[in-house]
């Protein structure tokens, strides 16, 4: 023969393409009798020469197959290398006894492996793994424009429902195949056309805290971990219990978790919040300085309610102050805590306390 034909693959570009088309359309068309006994002496006797008619011959039929999937936007003469491929695995099946021509049996043969290809090289993110995904994926654009939806993006909701219906897949399939169509969109695209838009990365927001901010938090509580370590050791070193110390610092923390209830509590009464220094002058009768006024619209069953938690709080500051001894700093969040309580009461005794009416 004095054409002889690549049935795997060829070199691109459309001059190359055109060589190969104008090539297969010399080879000849194989009678039925004469494709039958190719077949046969090929499964019989795996001649080599016998395979090679009956796969030159349907060279023609996989690149009319191939023109059909032109409209994915991939190389045509990769698209017919492809489909070479299914028909060579096509043959390689044929069974000539059961009484089918080749064309077709190799005609689903070829479609298949032209839609693994087109389904394999159209995103980066593997797609059409399940039955239903392959159909939507081939099938979606011819049923859109059936219903006459041209505008890409999402479907409205009624659409997506008759195609879902007309194509045996669930809706979430429908609208999930539709956003994959749109091909794969990178991240350091300009979100606009002018220079100083940014990109689209620019606007993913990663909620965690960032690697050098967990780095040094790490370093940090390894830091203080050893120098607590060491500090320990000392104290052992020097015949004193250190469990004085940590219980110390235990009831310290106890004491700002109080303070900080508070706080909250003197917000929700409409109490601005004060310095130590300032409630202290108070209990030990300092320079009187006005509260802020009542906040309007607070109920006085409220504001009662808060005053008992701030005077709770109050005790058990207190009441740890006394256990911790000569701790002047929990004795002054007692003292803080007493004026705080003291502020609160009043509040309550002046909402339950009656206005006189103007007459």
């Amino acid at each position: 023969m004095s054409a002889q034909i690549e049935s795997r693959s060829f070199v691109g570009g459309e001059s190359s393409l055109s060589h190969y088309l104008k090539g297969i359309r010399r080879l000849p068309m194989l009678e039925p009798q004469d494709e039958y006994m190719l077949a046969k002496r090929w499964r019989e006797h795996d001649d080599r020469d016998a395979v090679h008619k009956l796969v030159t011959s349907h060279l023609r039929l996989v690149a009319k197959i191939a023109m059909g999937y032109r409209g994915y936007g991939l190389p045509i003469s990769e698209v017919i290398s492809e489909g070479n491929v299914g028909l060579m695995q096509a043959v390689k099946r044929f069974e000539p006894e059961k009484g089918f021509r080749l064309a077709t049996y190799a005609m689903w043969w070829i479609k298949a492996a032209i839609q693994e290809y087109i389904l394999r090289s159209w995103s980066l993110v593997k797609m059409g793994t399940t039955a239903n995904q392959k159909k939507l994926f081939f099938n979606l654009r011819k049923a859109k424009s059936k219903i006459s939806i041209l505008q890409e993006g999402d479907m409205r909701p009624e659409k997506v429902k008759i195609i879902a219906r007309r194509l045996g897949v669930t809706e979430t399939d429908v609208i999930y195949m539709n956003r994959r169509l749109g091909g794969d969109a990178s991240l350091n695209m300009p979100i606009r056309d002018d220079e100083d838009s940014g990109e689209w990365q620019d606007w993913l927001v990663d909620e965690r805290e960032n690697q050098e901010t967990t780095l040094a938090e790490s370093e940090e509580f390894d830091n203080r971990r050893k120098a607590l370590a060491a500090a320990l050791f000392a104290l052992s070193c020097a015949g004193v219990e250190p469990s004085a110390y940590v219980n110390r610092d235990i009831r310290r923390n106890e004491v700002l978790m109080l303070d900080g209830k508070i706080m909250d509590y003197r917000k929700q009464l409409g109490l601005q919040p004060r310095p130590s220094s300032w409630l202290i002058q108070q209990m030990h009768g300092g320079p009187v300085v006005q509260p802020p006024p009542r906040r309007a619209g607070t109920a006085c069953a409220d504001a009662c309610d808060l005053a008992d938690y701030i005077c709770h709080a109050q005790e058990d500051i207190c009441r740890i102050a006394d256990e911790l001894g000569d701790d002047d700093w929990a004795r002054a969040k007692c003292d803080s805590a007493k004026a705080s309580c003291t502020e609160a009461k009043k509040r309550c005794t002046d909402c339950a306390t009656p206005k006189p009416s103007i007459q």
